[in-house]
């Protein structure tokens, strides 16, 4: 696979034409969608069906992507949920900086 994305690079770049994907470790790199995705299928899709229908996959996949963002503890940010890291990133952004007192 890794000889395919090799020269299908090399092709793109002969035919003057950019890639869609970046690098690997830049923004446009997509092995973490892929993760978050494996994580889905394993934890709702293949655990949870058979499914009723569509509108019962959407639903569960809505209470899914909640759960995920709001309320699981992930251990490496403190075993706190993803969005109350996030809002006590942005309270640190807003707050004074403290005065360092010491010698002029």
């Amino acid at each position: 696979m890794q000889y395919l994305s090799i020269r299908y690079t090399e092709r793109l770049a002969e035919a003057g034409i950019m890639p869609s994907l970046g690098s690997v470790g830049d923004s446009c790199d997509n092995a973490l969608v892929e993760t978050i995705i494996g994580l889905y299928k394993t934890e709702l899709i293949y655990h949870e069906g058979p499914w009723k229908g569509i509108d019962h996959v959407e639903y569960q996949t809505f209470e899914w992507v909640d759960w995920f963002n709001m309320v699981r503890l992930l251990e490496p940010i403190g075993d706190i949920p993803p969005i109350e890291f996030e809002n006590l990133y942005y309270q640190r952004q807003t707050e004074e900086p403290a005065m360092v007192v010491g010698n002029p």
